[in-house]
């Protein structure tokens, strides 16, 4: 999404990734379009996933870590360049900051999309930590100040991601630091429905179908449970109406194909109301979402628990005007872009009532389009977030 303005504001970006071939993630050839041709892409291997996971480790980060280091040292060694941005949550990468700082003298920049070491999960039953926690925790407190300790600037979709990093490493204390979340990119919008005989359907056109394309997890029960408690309230009252409503969640797991555990449905069972909600742990790709969100009649984006959590993935939701309706932790900063957008159905866990007024509109055929503030939506557009990227990058290397 910034690839298509850094070069507005005085900076050339190379990009270097793993080839598709070694990641076991969906893939959308459709991301192609939307970046320049100008953008030179270099592809780096990995090591074969059916070998290093008979080791347990399946990291796709790890797996081409040393590639990684073997191709962007050729880079350095062959060329100029000026800053080494991080923009990615498979972690580990990370570490070859510091080498390539202390090699090549080359500053850089680490963005923050989720947090990296954790302790989220420390006191949650087994049962709801993620796959391989035990080792994933051990490594990633072993690598995160490997990569921190040295880093010349910090970006952060969160402002408590980078106060608790700047928390645990004092030596940060004074580097340039932004807030920077995802910027709201239209033109994806266009080549999603562009490409729509493309992607197979997902939703029931017999029903009013309100959407959520995002992970799953038991720490967003509290945001999903406020949702189906008005859900029930309303059925209570109605129930020939409010059948006539599906609730979709899709892409809830990051488990390979098939494999996925579902973590909304279970929850559903819990209030009696499975024939209302559909899951679907295998994630789909980015434009298939688009496409999805803009089919729907009506939007759902629930929040953690967690209240440092800001849910980047709200942009989307935003641009495809549909009523919404958003469900967050009281101290999550998400309420704050929002209630900036001026979007009407924004609540916290314990506003059931008032998440029953948006089910009734829903249900009746009533919920209008949403019409945003003008000013948040350029504010927070991709154009904007990535002019505030460069602002930092420039701060890094003393420009």
């Amino acid at each position: 999404m910034s690839l298509p303005y850094f070069a507005n504001f005085g900076w050339d970006a190379e990009v270097v990734c793993v080839d598709e071939p070694y990641t076991d993630m969906v893939t959308d050839e459709l991301l192609l379009q939307s970046v320049p041709g100008t953008i030179r892409i270099h592809r780096v291997k990995a090591l074969s996933k059916k070998i290093t996971a008979k080791f347990g480790l399946g990291n796709l980060a790890l797996r081409s870590l040393w590639y990684y280091r073997k191709t962007v040292n050729k880079l350095l060694a062959d060329s100029k360049f000026d800053l080494i941005y991080f923009s990615t949550t498979q972690f580990p990468v990370c570490i070859l900051g510091s080498y390539w700082k202390k090699r090549f003298g080359i500053p850089y920049v680490i963005d923050m999309q989720d947090p990296w070491h954790s302790d989220y999960y420390q006191d949650k039953p087994k049962a709801q930590q993620p796959p391989k926690y035990w080792f994933s925790y051990r490594l990633n407190k072993y690598l995160e100040p490997l990569a921190i300790k040295q880093v010349d600037g910090l970006i952060s979709v969160s402002e408590s991601y980078i106060t608790t990093l700047k928390e645990r490493y004092p030596q940060i204390q004074n580097i340039p630091q932004a807030t920077i979340t995802f910027g709201a990119y239209q033109p994806d919008l266009t080549i999603a429905a562009d490409n729509a005989q493309n992607f197979t359907p997902l939703l029931d056109a017999d029903y009013k179908n309100i959407v959520y394309v995002g992970r799953g997890g038991t720490d967003m029960h509290k945001a999903v449970g406020a949702l189906f408690t008005a859900f029930k309230k309303c059925a209570g009252t109605d129930p020939d109406l409010f059948n006539t409503i599906k609730f979709y969640f899709i892409g809830t797991s990051y488990a390979p194909l098939r494999q996925g555990i579902p973590t909304i449905l279970p929850l559903a069972k819990q209030y009696g109301m499975e024939s209302n909600v559909v899951e679907i742990t295998d994630r789909i790709s980015y434009y298939h979402t688009l496409l999805t969100l803009q089919q729907a009649d009506a939007l759902f984006i629930p929040g953690s628990d967690d209240p440092a959590y800001t849910a980047s993935k709200i942009y989307p939701y935003l641009l495809s005007k549909k009523p919404l309706l958003a469900v967050f932790n009281a101290k999550s900063p998400a309420l704050a872009t929002l209630g900036e957008y001026g979007a009407k159905h924004v609540y916290t866990f314990n506003n059931v009532d008032e998440i029953t007024g948006f089910l009734n509109e829903v249900a009746k055929g009533v919920a209008i389009a949403e019409n945003y503030n003008a000013n948040a939506i350029e504010r927070y557009s991709a154009n904007n977030m990535a002019r505030q990227q460069c602002l930092l990058f420039n701060k890094v290397v003393g420009k």
